[in-house]
């Protein structure tokens, strides 16, 4: 016997039959695909964070080769453009150069012996100190000092696999002082380049008298608490790392493109990859969230509605606890940098994997995905579902349907809700996302 037909108003039945007719997120923002419990699933993070949907506008992206989660990250910075976004990729394995391209952009290429550098020491929003004015001016100087000083520790302890010692971190910061009180490397002036980080090894190795004295030792006391910092930097400069951050930044190169790629896939399997990530982010920081970062190149006064950035293949920067600290404190500061931040990860268990287990890093990790209330998640194998259950509070039906999603399927966590999208494609972007070209003869 069947089921006597029931007819309803559609603005009853989502009453009626709660999950099975989701009202989904509104019609705002970029269409990423169909709900598979509704209608068109559309999204946008600074449209939601400006309803009160949202407290954060971060997103993490989890999810097995060949699901697609890199299909839906490259069309939804693609249709992103449309609205006016600006967006920039931090690229290690270099699967973004079509996409690039598609925007009219080359990607920027890093590689030891490069051409192309990038001064990781220019720092958003400066002006020159000696020309300050008033008291902003000086606030400023002083900001840009701090920012160097703990990207640079950040940078040396990752290298030396330990936090630095008291001695080390303030012969780091008088370095950095004195080079960028230096006229002839004051930033924000024009025709006055940013100082760079063979200056900065140069004040490590040879401080300057006034230096030492500020802190009651001599010049030989202070080169000695920085010897070890400055040798490990110095692989930046003169190692086997030197010609990507070691200089200006290049000239030319376009801070106020919509779209730009930071390719580092020349050093992808190189064990520094978490250590040029850190670089290359803190370029990308100042010179695009920031005035221009002292390529001459001004970035745009305001992009409307933010920026996204993208980090790919995240664990490389997770798997280091300096440059875990430093990402998280860019995740946290996405609110006032009007920036949607976006890792991209393969497993949740690489948050884990970060460090031993109750590590300060695995902390950080977590405290990431904490601070991403965006999290979209394709299919992952059996032996991570305690963990997905555990980091993003699924229910049970959710758990067992995460392992079954099929290729271009997602579960979505947004806030405190959860959709099942399917991605869809138009016929142009199948061509910019496929990453299988390589396998392909002819």
């Amino acid at each position: 016997m069947g089921v006597a037909a029931h007819e309803t108003t559609t603005r009853h039945l989502g009453a009626a039959y709660p999950f099975a007719a989701e009202p989904g997120l509104g019609v705002g923002g970029v269409l990423i695909g169909r709900d598979l419990l509704g209608g068109p699933f559309c999204y946008d993070p600074f449209e939601l964070y400006a309803r009160g949907a949202l407290t954060n506008p971060n997103m993490v992206v989890v999810g097995q080769i060949g699901r697609g989660k890199s299909a839906f990250v490259k069309t939804y910075l693609w249709r992103q453009r449309v609205f006016g976004r600006r967006a920039w990729v931090l690229d290690p394995k270099g699967e973004y150069g079509s996409l690039a391209h598609a925007a009219g952009v080359e990607p920027i290429h890093l590689r030891p012996g490069g051409t192309v550098r990038l001064n990781p020491l220019d720092t958003p929003g400066e002006r020159d100190a000696h020309d300050a004015n008033d008291a902003n001016d000086a606030n400023d100087a002083e900001e840009a000092v701090r920012r160097r000083a703990e990207l640079l520790a950040s940078l040396a302890s990752a290298s030396l696999g330990r936090a630095l010692l008291p001695t080390e971190r303030n012969a780091v910061e008088l370095a950095v002082a004195g080079v960028s009180s230096d006229p002839a490397s004051s930033p924000g002036a024009p025709g006055k380049p940013a100082p760079t980080l063979p200056a900065v090894i140069d004040a490590l190795l040879a401080p300057s008298a006034e230096a030492a004295r500020s802190v009651r030792t001599d010049v030989a006391g202070l080169a000695a608490d920085g010897r070890n910092v400055a040798l490990e930097l110095r692989r930046l400069v003169a190692g086997d790392l030197r010609g990507m951050f070691d200089g200006p930044t290049s000239p030319g190169i376009r801070l106020d493109a919509d779209f730009g790629v930071l390719d580092l896939s020349a050093v992808y399997h190189s064990p520094a990859l978490g250590l040029l990530m850190t670089c290359a982010a803190a370029w990308l920081q100042a010179g695009v969230l920031g005035g221009g970062g002292g390529t001459g190149v001004p970035a745009r006064e305001s992009a409307p509605g933010g920026v996204i950035v993208v980090v790919d293949e995240a664990w490389a920067l997770l798997s280091n606890l300096s440059a875990a600290r430093w990402l998280q404190a860019s995740w946290k500061l996405s609110r006032a940098w009007g920036v949607a931040n976006v890792a991209v990860v393969h497993r949740l268990s690489d948050l884990d994997t970060a460090g031993a287990a109750g590590s300060e890093q695995v902390g950080l990790a977590q405290g990431l995905l904490a601070d991403s209330e965006t999290r979209v998640v394709y299919a992952q194998p059996h032996s991570e579902l305690s963990r997905a259950a555990a980091s993003l509070g699924l229910s049970s039906t959710e758990t067992e349907v995460v392992p079954q999603l099929r290729r271009g399927v997602a579960l979505w966590k947004v806030g405190s809700r959860s959709f099942l999208v399917e991605h869809r494609l138009s016929p142009f972007e199948s061509a910019i996302v496929d990453t299988d070209a390589r396998m392909v003869v002819g």
